[in-house]
């Protein structure tokens, strides 16, 4: 995983920032994840905090892509109250990266990007 400062986003990762903001938002969750497949399809989510069953909201978007049929992830935005992306949330991107990794925009629950960084696949 490597770090950087916040890039200008394409249209296509501002649409993912929309949909991570409105999906976290609609239900009230801690954080809210849009993740763009390597078909350009999206998926969003948010945090599952049930008795029976917890997912971080990175967790819920990448299932929802594997579960489509997806072969892969290009970018991912998570918005919250987390500063950097989670040790668990980096392994299950790196396990559904696309050739290039997964570029991966973190931000605030606004939606406001504070952080870029790129996840690749474990062994790459």
């Amino acid at each position: 995983m490597n770090a950087s400062g916040p890039a200008d986003l394409s249209t296509e990762d501002a649409k993912l920032v929309t949909l991570a903001r409105a999906t976290r938002a609609r239900i009230g969750a801690a954080e809210g994840a849009a993740a763009r497949d390597t078909d350009g399809r999206t998926y969003a989510a948010a945090t599952v905090d049930l008795p029976s069953l917890r997912l971080s909201a990175v967790h819920a978007v990448v299932a929802m892509a594997v579960a489509s049929g997806s072969a892969g992830l290009d970018a991912c935005v998570l918005l919250g109250e987390a500063s950097a992306l989670a040790d668990d949330d980096a392994a299950a991107l790196g396990d559904v990266a696309g050739p290039e990794g997964v570029v991966v925009h973190l931000g605030d629950a606004r939606g406001r990007v504070a952080a870029t960084t790129r996840v690749t696949r474990a062994g790459e």
